[in-house]
């Protein structure tokens, strides 16, 4: 039995411009599925396969209310030989998702874990960036209280130039445009800041330049999909 972990669209985009073949076969064949919103997941997986029968598959919501001793008896179908998914929200599970503690499990219980290819808006925006994809970090969120904030933004401006590595981290889509003006009000005018928005659909914008630049005129990226990166 194995544990695939499935990766899913960023946005409102085609699937086959983003996911191989070989991860339709793969879902085709599956009956059982850990996810983070069933109705998202069921969905995803009407556009994977149209013929699918939703009605046959089994599904284990995993969030942030799900308790401790509900997440061993998700891995009970895998115990008793079949097959599973992990399906994310959005991009890859277990990068930025809870997926990752049934991995754990997994792992622990030595089944097999299979990750499927497909979009990662982390590792996307790293590639366009022009930043150091050899050294870098993924922060996540970053303090909500401003003067956390901006004491947070101080240290990985500081990681960037001191231990010459990238500093990526995300924010909320509906607080995005706060969290630019708090980096280019806190960061240095010669510290680079790559923007990538709505990454893989039809809007998407990746763009670096020096906070300086950044200044002159802010985007508006309200409610869109956001990954800030900042390097030396």
């Amino acid at each position: 039995m194995s544990l695939y972990l499935i990766p899913t669209s960023l946005g409102e985009t085609r699937l086959e411009n983003i996911l191989p073949q070989y991860n339709f076969q793969i879902i085709a064949e599956l009956r059982f599925f850990v996810v983070e919103n069933v109705r998202t997941a069921r969905r995803f997986l009407k556009e994977v396969n149209r013929d699918i029968n939703i009605d046959e598959l089994t599904f284990f919501t995993l969030n942030e209310h799900t308790a401790e001793s509900e997440k061993a008896a998700m891995l009970k179908p895998l115990l008793d030989g079949n097959d599973m998914g992990i399906i994310s929200e959005a991009g890859c599970p277990a990068i930025a998702d809870p997926g990752a503690e049934i991995v754990a499990l997994a792992q622990k219980a030595n089944i097999k874990i299979v990750p499927l290819v497909g979009p990662s808006s982390i590792f996307l925006a790293l590639m366009a960036s022009g930043f150091n994809g050899q050294n870098f970090a993924f922060s996540g969120y970053l303090p909500i209280d401003a003067k956390e904030r901006t004491k947070k933004l101080k240290t990985l401006e500081n990681r960037a130039y001191n231990e010459n590595q990238s500093q990526i981290f995300i924010e909320t889509p509906y607080r995005n445009n706060k969290m630019l003006s708090d980096i280019v009000t806190s960061c240095n005018s010669e510290t680079k800041l790559c923007i990538a928005a709505d990454i893989t659909l039809e809007t998407e914008f990746i763009k670096t330049k020096k906070v300086a630049e950044w200044k002159r005129a802010l985007p508006d990226l309200n409610k869109r999909p956001c990954i800030f990166i900042i390097y030396k």
